[in-house]
């Protein structure tokens, strides 16, 4: 009875064991979580179990790539905003290459140019031009000057234009070799009144002739040379002294003397009919003064 008590004893308690191992079971398949939530939720140890070092393996790479995936993101934004920089700037750098070719040309537009032509203009006189290609002989034009005075698009004065020069003929072969370059160039001889202005002397050899082309007149005058005018000064009583000017030697004064005046048509008024004066046109009379009471004071008062 006892052994079968003794069996049943351990009958009754390897019955009970398997309850107890379903509890056990349960506590141990429990066991495992709580440390690896514990692992991951930061424990006191802070040590993980070991499931948790291969999770953790498991989500290095997981986090590499993400990171790898947001830093080439950050790089691409940042690439595309060194490229909208760069083509702000290049925009902005063509716009000031432009504005300053732009003023550039204008400068040289409203500046330059002006200046350029108005030097050349100034240096260079389309009438001295023409009177430099005149084929006069080389004997015929020594000692050229060239004076000019007036504005050449005739603000308040047209320009005079006076060119002399020597010649190393007497005035007769002088003037005929002027005359023929002069109508050769196109200048045609004018007759006119007040050519010349002052009447020349009948003893005097003195040539004086005038030409017109386009819109310019041209005077041509040809006299004895200084020299002779400077012996004719040294005989003069008045001026006999210091004063006198020097006598040229005998047989130096030679040739003759250039004078050529070109001036506007427009201004030289010769040949042109004067205004006349209006026949209602006439003289303001002078005040006369009657006795007007209003210009006699007003009496007191008594």
């Amino acid at each position: 009875m006892r052994g079968a008590a003794g069996a049943a004893s351990v009958g009754a308690a390897s019955v009970s064991v398997p309850g107890v191992a379903k509890a056990a079971a349960r506590v141990g398949a429990a066991r495992p979580e709580a440390p690896g939530r514990a692992g991951i939720d930061g424990g006191a140890d802070g040590v993980p179990p070991r499931g948790e070092a291969g999770a953790t393996r498991m989500s290095s790479p997981v986090i590499g790539a993400k990171a790898a995936a947001a830093k080439a993101a950050a790089s691409a934004d940042e690439d595309d905003d060194n490229k909208r920089g760069g083509f702000r700037e290049q925009l902005r750098t063509q716009r000031k290459m432009r504005l300053v070719t732009l003023v550039s040309l204008a400068i040289v537009v409203l500046v330059v140019l002006p200046a350029f032509f108005g030097v050349r203009a100034a240096g260079n006189d389309p009438v001295f031009g023409s009177l430099d290609s005149l084929s006069v002989p080389a004997w015929a034009e020594q000692k050229v000057d060239d004076k000019s005075d007036g504005s050449r698009w005739c603000f308040i004065d047209c320009t005079f234009r006076e060119r002399t020069a020597q010649s190393q003929q007497p005035i007769k072969e002088t003037t005929a070799a002027y005359t023929s370059a002069l109508t050769s160039a196109g200048w045609a001889p004018w007759k006119v009144g007040e050519c010349p202005e002052v009447q020349i002397a009948k003893d005097d050899p003195t040539t004086y002739s005038c030409f017109k082309r386009d819109e310019f007149t041209l005077d041509l005058r040809v006299s004895v040379p200084e020299c002779e005018v400077d012996q004719v000064a040294a005989n003069d009583p008045s001026l006999a002294g210091a004063t006198a000017p020097p006598v040229p030697a005998a047989g130096e004064c030679v040739g003759s003397a250039v004078s050529i005046k070109v001036q506007n048509a427009i201004a030289d008024t010769r040949g042109k009919p004067q205004p006349q004066e209006s026949q209602f046109t006439g003289e303001t009379p002078d005040t006369v003064v009657t006795e007007d009471p209003l210009l006699e004071p007003t009496p007191s008062a008594s």
